[in-house]
């Protein structure tokens, strides 16, 4: 959640307020969307959106400790902003109300952070609701059942979250989100208003549950999976939280939590990945398929299509599974194509560091439109124009875990510097931290916070994170007079 709304407001999440899953996106945000829209765009958010919340379970996160002798506040005065994010129209992603109530899909009024037109997915796997699970029961009534007791193929090797799903390709939800995604290109054509538009057409995988449907399911053996070389030279000590997730592997032990990171065995990490290419290749056969309709409506050659990420997933890097606050390449780095019908911005690879933060700017910056104040990142036209020097500064990093784990007693706060070279991390409260050559140790198998002939460079890395972080700092709202 914290990284979309980073996405939608050009903005990091110490500013935006997601600091972590479960934090909606306050309406009130300013998103590149709203800008475009009010420049004449039509917006289209199809798929996942999450930015908001989309489960009512109560928050794990601890509450603070106040005196039982003082009286506290009224309700309406208990958080340091008037508006609170308790009222229904933050409970518009939740997947328990949509299954209360059959109509709750006419409750989202638009524009919705910027979208004109919003069709949700909610979940992941095979057992997303939302907009997706009405237009399932309105093309296959009553046919297929969603999660692991409807299975119709499990782990071979009992990986966790493995399972084939009993829904079939064609009604799989990354096919609702291609389908969704060409009917609406297919109207703005035939409604000829020759108004731009802007998609956000979202899958819910690559996703836990791995759970790719029909012939993606078997379409990669096991057998030929290569995991990466962090797999098998571990450094089990690099970090205590490593440590503690090993030691549970190795006691017999896994956690209860769904979303919790684990370590697992090579079979059922070599299981995991080749089910996880299965749904990636479902989504580049869908992607097909939009690109398809691009060209057939005669849209190509004045369409700017952006391929990116919200996250990377672990995959076997240093023996875990899913995601989590350690830093590794493997979370931190995900994929981002720009392809433009404007030969300027055609130039092949670029190794330049670019970041989430970046896409809003960038994105008005192609429509020719001004940015709001407060929004924070580099305009990346001016590197896919050519100029490679004005972009080389380092990224900043902010994550906030949404419930106490890995041995901590409190949520988990992690701030990260990354520059060409070197990775730079510290936990809070926490005396060890991290630093990576990641030159010389791309893989990240040693850490060298502790070694002694790298204290100059952790003590200059870590003056450079705090300029970074100043660099970052709020610049909205504009001041209203000199005062």
């Amino acid at each position: 959640m914290s990284n979309r709304a980073t996405f939608m407001t050009g903005r990091m999440p110490s500013l935006h307020g997601v600091r972590h899953n479960g934090i909606p996106l306050n309406l009130e945000s300013v998103s590149f969307t709203d800008i475009l829209r009010a420049a004449g765009y039509r917006n289209a958010l199809i798929g996942k959106c999450h930015l908001q919340g989309m489960h009512e379970e109560k928050a794990h996160a601890p509450r603070p400790v106040v005196s039982a002798q003082h009286a506290p506040p009224p309700e309406h005065l208990r958080e340091a902003l008037l508006s609170r994010h308790s009222d229904n129209e933050y409970k518009l992603e939740m997947q328990e109300a949509w299954k209360r109530d059959p109509c709750y899909e006419d409750k989202i009024a638009t524009p919705y952070y910027g979208f004109d037109d919003v069709q949700l997915c909610l979940g992941h796997g095979d057992k997303v609701t939302g907009h997706y699970k009405s237009w399932l029961e309105g093309k296959a009534p009553n046919t297929f059942g969603q999660g692991l007791e409807y299975a119709i193929d499990k782990s071979a090797v009992a990986a966790r979250q493995v399972y084939k799903p009993e829904v079939s390709e064609e009604f799989y939800p990354t096919k609702f989100v291609e389908e969704q995604t060409v009917d609406w290109l297919e109207g703005h054509v035939r409604e000829n208003t020759g108004q731009p538009f802007f998609i956000q057409s979202s899958f819910p995988d690559p996703h836990h549950p791995f759970t790719p449907p029909g012939n993606y399911w078997s379409m990669y053996d096991p057998k030929d999976i290569q995991l990466p070389e962090s797999f098998y030279k571990a450094n089990r000590d690099a970090i205590p939280p490593v440590r503690m997730l090993w030691d549970e592997y190795q006691a017999g032990a896994l956690p209860e939590r769904w979303t919790y990171p684990f370590v697992t065995g090579e079979s059922q990490a070599r299981d995991i990945v080749a089910k996880t290419y299965g749904q990636i290749s479902m989504i580049d056969d869908a992607i097909g398929g939009v690109l398809q309709a691009l060209e057939r409506l005669g849209l190509r050659e004045n369409t700017v299509i952006c391929f990116m990420s919200d996250h990377g997933d672990y995959l076997g890097d240093h023996g875990l599974m899913l995601k989590g606050p350690m830093h590794y390449q493997s979370i931190i780095r995900v994929p981002f194509i720009w392809c433009d019908p404007d030969t300027r911005y055609k130039r092949g690879r670029i190794n330049n560091m670019a970041t989430t933060l970046d896409l809003a700017k960038t994105i008005l910056s192609r429509a020719k439109l001004q940015p709001y104040n407060g929004v924070q990142g580099e305009d990346l036209l001016t590197v896919l124009g050519g100029d490679t020097s004005e972009l080389n500064r380092p990224i900043l990093i902010e994550t906030n875990t949404a419930y106490p784990f890995l041995g901590f007693d409190n949520l988990v706060t992690v701030t990260t510097l990354i520059t060409e070279r070197w990775r730079l991390s510290i936990w809070q409260a926490c005396e060890w931290g991290e630093l990576y050559d990641l030159i010389s140790d791309p893989s990240e198998l040693k850490n060298l916070w502790d070694e002694p002939m790298f204290k100059e460079i952790r003590s200059n890395l870590m003056h450079l994170m705090l300029q970074t972080i100043q660099d970052h700092g709020d610049k909205s709202p504009y001041p209203l007079s000199v005062a």
